[in-house]
Order: structure tokens, then C-alpha cells, then sequence
């Protein structure tokens, strides 16, 4: 969850009444948040860095409160008391309006073909006549932040970009360059440098340098400038520092690149609805105008608001309790969500502002009714049907075949459900074409790149781990393996499997042959054909010629057991001799 640090005596001040903790805490818990800490700009530092280093830092009192991911309409002190202000009933949740340019036509940002390779969205808006105060303009810059953190996912997905409207001229230009043709003074640097350059000098930055990777290793960089030729930022990086905003900005031009459009939407909602208010016209906003390449042009920001309904019903059974339509729809709107009662009595049409993009389905609108309820205040039921719990019964047979395994001698493995690709096709002399592997489509490391389609590759892995104990060395494993299946709805299934080796001076099928006639007992599963298992002999690339048995059961082929193939021994960088049971305990459930 993110927390969000605000002022005590700035927030107080907004709220107009002070709250003892006690009491500040109790109303955060009523409307959905959690009061973390209460501590001062001298405490964090003197417990991070020591008292000597806190000399001299502000002893103000600040509170950190946990705010839910998804809403981002409370990641800064003017959302949060608005909320607050909301809910307590001392405000009506305020209307936002898209508003057209007194004297001249919006301002255009117009995109070129060239980003399309790189960060193809842009949005833009204007807050004209905006009055910042020092804590006003630190709220403002760390809204940027927050959300860059957040449903920005770190500036991959969307970049905010906030100039000084006044000191630039439109119409403005996104488009995408070679590196070495951008050039420019970024924010707070002294002289101009290409893209090229910054991307060396950022990289000792403790802040930018996380960003470097979005766009570093990409044949263009976006950039966006003014009709005069001037760098306003260079996405997702770093703004100009030519249109850069200070206390004395009155007109703010708001930019947001993109690779996901919808996000970009709701990070531009969020930044205009959170400090609109401080504009001349209070929550009004001026709109730009977004020409794409395909000529389409597009006004934003949106500010949608859309309604919603469902019936009181739905929220009385859901929530569990009995409250009356007209009251359950008073209780969503303390929570800015306005709500009336339908004509029929029973409906509730609730409409959602362009703040709340958190609310996507019903169950949303019922979960901030339970809210505005109060969690404290559902009576406690006795459930109508009592149940008792039990395992799943593969679950079960796993854990009864685990006791009995270890008990035949063998030591239970737990390996990784991640490997190499080379681990279950190259090393088992198998094609990874003809796996059925699940593939990762960004692995951090080459360990970790498909999820596992066979137990063995895992056991062996650990048998060379531990080269150096005593011989003979008995592993198993049961646990599930992944595998393509294109009749499931996620395109792959769990399968759970048992898989055992034997690794000794000399082969061991006999112990291995064994340990199968073992499980086939504990199984209850008689030797013979039909209803009964059997092996016969097969052919299979990861053991030894003429020494594989496929092994049936019920009629059916359930896996196979052998002696491994000496390449695939040497590959796996063991010695001596190996060989393997694999099989599917499913059908035996």
C-alpha cells in the first residue's frame, strides 16, 4: 500500500478542527485508511542516519497514512481531505468541467508517426490562473512522483511532464529522434547536453538512473517541443529546464506519455481533479487538443463521469445488513460517489466520478457502501450451513505417498517450479519444441525461463548438488509440473507428479523397479493387464537404449522408468550411474 505523508497542522488546518491521534486514527479506520505513524522529519532521519545528521532538520509532525493502490484520488493532502471532507458531510463532492480557452483555441500537442516505435500515447491539459503556495507546489510535485510509482509502474507506463505555460508556445510537438539530434538543458543542470550525453550522466543519479533502461537501448527517444524548437521534456526521463514550474507558475501545460493510453487518462484526470481547485474558476479545467498521426484529434483531459446501477438488495445481502435504499444511497455518496433512488424504490443509480477509476464493478460500488457503514457496525452473524474443512483429496494422496516414500528409504527433494530451457530439453536430449513447456516472456535470469514439465531435471540438479555425501543417494519429489493445454481457459494445466532417482556406483533399476511396485501397492493397483499395471519396454531419448520401460495402469500409459542415458548423466556434470521413476499420480485419484 502506499503511504502518503502529509503535515498534521497543514491537514488540520484544510479539515478545519483538530484531532487528537486517537481520534484522527478512529476516522481513517472509518473511511478505509490506516494511520501508519505519526513522526517528524528529525525522526526519520535521526533513526536512519543518526542524531548528528538530524540536527537541524524540521521537527514538524507528519503523518503517514496507508492509502489503498488503487486509490489514487488520496495520494496527496487536497484528495484526502476532500475525501475526508466528503465523507464527514461537510462538503458535497465537488463537479469537474472541461472548459474551452477564453480568448484563443486549446492548445495542441500533435504526435508524429516516429513515436509509434517507442511511446506512442500523449495526453495534455492546462490549468490556467492556478495560485501555488510552497506547500501547494511540494504537494503538487509529489502527486508526480506517487503516481509515476504507482499506476505508472515506475514510468513505463505513463510519464508525467508539468511546464510553465507561460514560457513556451504552442503548438507542441511529440515526436521521436535518434539520440545524438536531441539536445538540451535538462531540469537543474547547468549547460545543454545531447540524449545521448544524459543517458551517461544519469547513470550515477540515485534517482533517474532507474528510468535510464525504458528507453536507453531503443534506436529513437521521445521528446517533446514547442513551436519554437524548445525541449519541453524528454519522456520518461527528465524535463527542460527552460519551462520549468516554480511558486510564481500561474498557467501549468500538464503532458503525459504513454505506451498505455488508459492509463494515461486517469494519471491526466488525476493531476487536473487534484489541483483544480486551486485554479482562479475553482475545479474547472482547460482542455488541449491531441492530434494523432492518422489525423484524428481528440480533446482532453476526459473527466468522464458514467452511471451505474444496482439495487439496494444486492448491497443489503452482500454486505449483510438491512438499510433502507434511500439510506444505503446517502451512504455512497459520503463517499463522492452521488447516488439516488430510482423510480421504482428499489434501484440506486450511482454515478462515478472521473476520481474514482478504482470503481469498475458493482461489488466496488457495495465494498465503499460497507465502507461508509462501517465495518464495526455489521452484526456478527452465525453461518446458516457450518462446514468442516478437508484436504483436497490429491493433496492428500500426495501426503500419503510422501510418508511412504520416506519411508522406503528414499529423502523428499523440493526444487524449483522455474528453469533453464536447456534443463528439460537439452540436457534430457529432448527437443524443447516438443516440451509443452510454458514459456516466461521477460526471465530475469537464464535459470529461471519456462516453468518445469518434468520433476527429473530438478533431482538431478540436486543429486549434483550434494556429489560429495555418501553413496547411494535416493531423492523424490511429488509436486506439480506445467504443461500446454489448449482446452483449459489459461492455455495450461498442473499436473502433479511423482519422479524418484537412484544414483550409485552401479545403475540400481532393480531398487528403482522396486520403489514402482511399492507405490502400485500402497495404490492398491494389482500386477497384471487390464484393471492391473505392467511395464513393457520403450524408447525414450533420456534413457538408455534397452533400458526404458513404459509403465501402465489401468490401460492407460502413466510414465516410465529406467536407466538414464550417460550424456544426460554427463550433462547434469554427475559420475556414476542413475536411474529414474516418473510418474503421473492423477489417474489414481
Amino acid at each position: 500500500m502506499p503511504t502518503v505523508s502529509v503535515k498534521r497542522d497543514l491537514l488540520f488546518h484544510a479539515l478545519g478542527r483538530t484531532y487528537t491521534d486517537e481520534e484522527f486514527d478512529e476516522l481513517c479506520f472509518e473511511f478505509g485508511l490506516e494511520l501508519d505513524e505519526i513522526t517528524s522529519e528529525k525522526d526519520i532521519i535521526s533513526r536512519e542516519q543518526g542524531d548528528t545528521k538530524a540536527q537541524g532538520a524540521s521537527d514538524v509532525i507528519l503523518y503517514k497514512i496507508d492509502v489503498p493502490a488503487n486509490r489514487y484520488d488520496l495520494l496527496c493532502l487536497e484528495g484526502l481531505v476532500r475525501g475526508l471532507q466528503v465523507f464527514k458531510q461537510k462538503m458535497e463532492a465537488p463537479r469537474y468541467r472541461r472548459v474551452s480557452p477564453a480568448s484563443s483555441e486549446p492548445h495542441r500537442l500533435v504526435i508524429t508517426e516516429e513515436t509509434t516505435a517507442v511511446r506512442p500515447h500523449a495526453v495534455a491539459a492546462v490549468l490556467r490562473n492556478i495560485t501555488f503556495t510552497q506547500e501547494r507546489y511540494d504537494s503538487f510535485i509529489e502527486l508526480q512522483e506517487k503516481l509515476h510509482q504507482n499506476v505508472c509502474r515506475k514510468r513505463t507506463l505513463v510519464a508525467i511532464g508539468t511546464h510553465d505555460l507561460d514560457t513556451i508556445s504552442g503548438p507542441f510537438i511529440y515526436t521521436a529522434k535518434p539520440p545524438g539530434d536531441i539536445r538540451f538543458k535538462p531540469l537543474n543542470q547547468a549547460k545543454e547536453y545531447t540524449a545521448q550525453e544524459l543517458m551517461s550522466l544519469y547513470k550515477t543519479d540515485s534517482h533517474l538512473r532507474h528510468y535510464l533502461h525504458i528507453i536507453e537501448d531503443e534506436p529513437v527517444y521521445p521528446v517533446i517541443y514547442d513551436s519554437n524548437g524548445i525541449v519541453l521534456s524528454l519522456p520518461p526521463i527528465i524535463n527542460g529546464d527552460h519551462s520549468k514550474i516554480s511558486l510564481n507558475t500561474k498557467n501549468v501545460f500538464i503532458e503525459c506519455t504513454a505506451t498505455d493510453l488508459t492509463k494515461a487518462k486517469i494519471v491526466l484526470d488525476m493531476m487536473v481533479t487534484m489541483f483544480c481547485e486551486y485554479c482562479e474558476e475553482p475545479f474547472t479545467v482547460e482542455e488541449a487538443e491531441v492530434v494523432y498521426p492518422d489525423g484524428r484529434t481528440c480533446q482532453y483531459p476526459e473527466l468522464a463521469y458514467r452511471k451505474e446501477t444496482l439495487s439496494a438488495d444486492f448491497i443489503n445481502r452482500k454486505v449483510g445488513i438491512s438499510e433502507s435504499t434511500e439510506q444505503i444511497a446517502q451512504l455512497l455518496t459520503k463517499m463522492c460517489l452521488r447516488s439516488e433512488v430510482m423510480s421504482d424504490g428499489e434501484q440506486i443509480e450511482v454515478e462515478i466520478p472521473p476520481t474514482r477509476s478504482d470503481v469498475i464493478h458493482a461489488c466496488d460500488i457495495m465494498e465503499d457502501a460497507a465502507m461508509a457503514y462501517g465495518f464495526n457496525n455489521i452484526p456478527r452473524t452465525t453461518p446458516r450451513t457450518y462446514t468442516v474443512a478437508s484436504q483436497l483429496p490429491l493433496n492428500k494422496l500426495s501426503e500419503l505417498l510422501r510418508q511412504d516414500l520416506a519411508a522406503a528409504g528414499f529423502t523428499e527433494a523440493l526444487t524449483f517450479a522455474l528453469c533453464s530451457q536447456e534443463d528439460i530439453a537439452d540436457k534430457l536430449l529432448k527437443n524443447i519444441s516438443e516440451t509443452r513447456a510454458c514459456h516466461i516472456s521477460n526471465p530475469k535470469t537464464a535459470e529461471f525461463q519456462v516453468a518445469r514439465t518434468t520433476l527429473l531435471s530438478g533431482l538431478l540438479k540436486t543429486v549434483a548438488a550434494n556429489r560429495k555425501m555418501p553413496l547411494p543417494l535416493r531423492l523424490f519429489e511429488i509436486s506439480d509440473v506445467v504443461l500446454k493445454d489448449e482446452t483449459k481457459d489459461v492455455g495450461a494445466r498442473n499436473n502433479r507428479r511423482l519422479c524418484a532417482v537412484y544414483y550409485n556406483k552401479s545403475p540400481g533399476f532393480e531398487v528403482i523397479h522396486g520403489l514402482m511396485d511399492r507405490v502400485m501397492q500402497l495404490l492398491e493397483v494389482k500386477p497384471g493387464q487390464g484393471n492391473g499395471y505392467h511395464i513393457q519396454a520403450a524408447d525414450d531419448s533420456t534413457f538408455f537404449p534397452g533400458r526404458c520401460a513404459e509403465i501402465f495402469a489401468h490401460g492407460k500409459s502413466i510414465g516410465r522408468l529406467g536407466v538414464l542415458h550417460p550424456d544426460v548423466i554427463n550433462r547434469f556434470e554427475l559420475t556414476m550411474p542413475c536411474s529414474a521413476l516418473d510418474i503421473d499420480i492423477e489417474p489414481f485419484l
